[in-house]
């Protein structure tokens, strides 16, 4: 890929004013230096969790709205390419990425290799590392578990989440089932028939997809031994904000979700950071603003819950976004991907350092 000729000083420049009017950060982090990380400290790990945003979603390459346009065009994240016009590659962070659907097993191995921009698309884990990695001084793991098309309200469901009853706007009642309950809901009074899912699977499967990762850490970062789970991302939604009943739960079930990962990965002071839908204003009522809402009010500053004061964050994306919406993934807009991550890879990295 080439690079526009003008000087480094002026390209960053250009993306302070460019950025600013969109995003609270202006991407300004220095070129990665290439240098491994002191592999004496543990390697803090940072899991990344969600529905199918949380995947790799924004293009590479293309016209507007791809990220060598955003980059050559716009003058854009110039932390991501050096002078030759190359993608940069952080020597700090490890960028791992599993995936399956359902329960443990059938596992597959997407990516394992040192952060940089590969392939046809990318997600929040590119800003989600570059900004953790000049945050921390140790080596860093980026480890993403997730795959799409999720509820937390139903697939994502932590152990220890209860059931509830909904009357929908027919003034018919459903029952929908706690943990490893089956079927999604059924009408109250009837049998409930279990089907092969059940609430909570898929959080039992990425949730063991990640331990494996984990288990065998010198394989994922080279010369590792120690690990410490530092930090949980959170970017999911979209499915719940299509049900009026798990809506309305999505905050219940976010404060149990926080809980039970910390508990699950033996990790009670991990810092957690969510993200809202990018189409979701503040003062929707809609499913959307429900979420919104939800994320919202779980983060440490809103004094809700005071036990999160200084350990989560939520991240608003609205002025992130540069269009469409999550159930269409931002229309594979990189500028979407890259600016949501930066903000929440920011909003961590002041976790940790005010801890």
């Amino acid at each position: 890929m080439g690079k526009q000729n003008r000087p480094k000083s002026t390209l960053f420049v250009v993306t302070v004013l460019l950025t600013s009017l969109s995003s609270p950060l202006a991407a300004q982090l220095p070129d990665p230096d290439g240098r491994p990380a002191d592999m004496s400290k543990p390697v803090q790990v940072y899991i990344l969790m969600g529905q199918s945003n949380m995947l790799e979603m924004g293009k590479v390459r293309g016209g507007e709205g791809s990220l060598e346009h955003a980059v050559k065009e716009k003058g854009l994240y110039p932390n991501l390419i050096d002078e030759d016009g190359n993608w940069t590659e952080r020597k700090d962070v490890r960028y791992v990425r599993v995936m399956g659907s359902g329960g443990p097993g059938k596992t597959r191995q997407l990516n394992n290799e040192w952060m940089t921009v590969k392939g046809q698309k990318i997600g929040v884990e590119i800003g989600i590392g570059h900004q953790i990695g000049e945050a921390v001084d140790a080596p860093v793991m980026i480890l993403k578990s997730a795959i799409g098309n999720r509820a937390l309200g139903w697939d994502l469901l932590p152990p220890g989440s209860e059931g509830f009853e909904f009357t929908d706007s027919k003034g018919v009642t459903w029952v929908h089932p706690g943990y490893k309950g089956s079927p999604e809901k059924w009408k109250k009074g009837e049998d409930p028939k279990p089907i092969g899912w059940y609430a909570g699977l898929q959080y039992d499967g990425d949730v063991a997809r990640a331990k494996a990762v984990l288990a065998e850490l010198g394989k994922h970062y080279p010369g590792a031994r120690v690990y410490e789970v530092a930090g949980f991302c959170w970017w999911q939604g979209d499915r719940d904000s299509r049900s009026a009943a798990l809506a309305g739960r999505y905050e219940k079930n976010l404060v149990h979700l926080i809980k039970q990962l910390r508990k699950d990965f033996n990790a009670p002071h991990a810092k957690f950071v969510c993200a809202s839908l990018g189409q979701s204003e503040k003062g929707d009522t809609d499913g959307g603003g429900k979420i919104l809402e939800a994320i919202l009010a779980v983060d440490g500053e809103s004094g809700k819950y005071p036990e999160f004061k200084g350990n989560v964050a939520s991240v608003y994306t609205h002025p992130l976004s540069q269009g469409s919406g999550s159930g269409s993934h931002y229309g594979g807009n990189a500028e979407t991907y890259m600016n949501v991550g930066n903000a929440m890879g920011e909003a961590m990295a002041r976790l940790v350092k005010d801890d």
